[in-house]
């Protein structure tokens, strides 16, 4: 069941960066297991957001799925990675570092810091709240708009 929410969209290596520009396509937002990936593959490209669950089947991971997918855009532009881990027993690096206890969602900013830890589901508008909030993502944001602008 791990491997249905554990697909790719695209290829993981080699990166060419997430960051993209008025005139190209955004990039496919990728959507990972745990055992697939490592927060180091993301370092300086991407902001992880990893959804912990005991199992596939927990309610609250089905609900964070469902508003993740409702919304995958408004991720992909904020440079988001989505990584699941729904296996306590399979001790992940992930998981091993984080920590989770039941369900989590934790988000880590692209120089490996962890912005977030939340309990329960939270809807890609808080996600990316959260994201927008940050000097970083403020940064980038006016990078891609003076590169629009010539």
């Amino acid at each position: 069941m791990k491997q249905i929410f554990a697909f790719v969209i695209m290829a993981l290596f080699p990166f060419t960066g997430f960051a993209q520009t008025a005139t190209e396509d955004p990039e496919p937002l990728i959507i990972a297991a745990t055992d697939e990936v490592t927060l180091e593959d993301f370092m300086w490209v991407a902001r992880p957001l990893i959804i912990f669950a005991d199992s596939p089947k927990d309610p609250r991971f089905k609900q964070q799925m469902a508003f993740i997918e409702e919304r995958l855009d408004d991720l992909r532009i904020r440079d988001v990675v989505v990584i699941t881990d729904t296996d306590p027993s399979g001790e992940s690096p992930i998981r091993q570092r984080l920590r989770p206890r039941g369900f989590g969602l934790v988000l880590v900013a692209k120089d490996g810091t962890i912005l977030l830890r939340k309990p329960k589901p939270w809807t890609v508008r808080e996600i990316s709240r959260s994201i927008d909030k940050l000097p970083a993502r403020q940064e980038e944001v006016r990078e891609r708009r003076d590169t629009a602008a010539q």
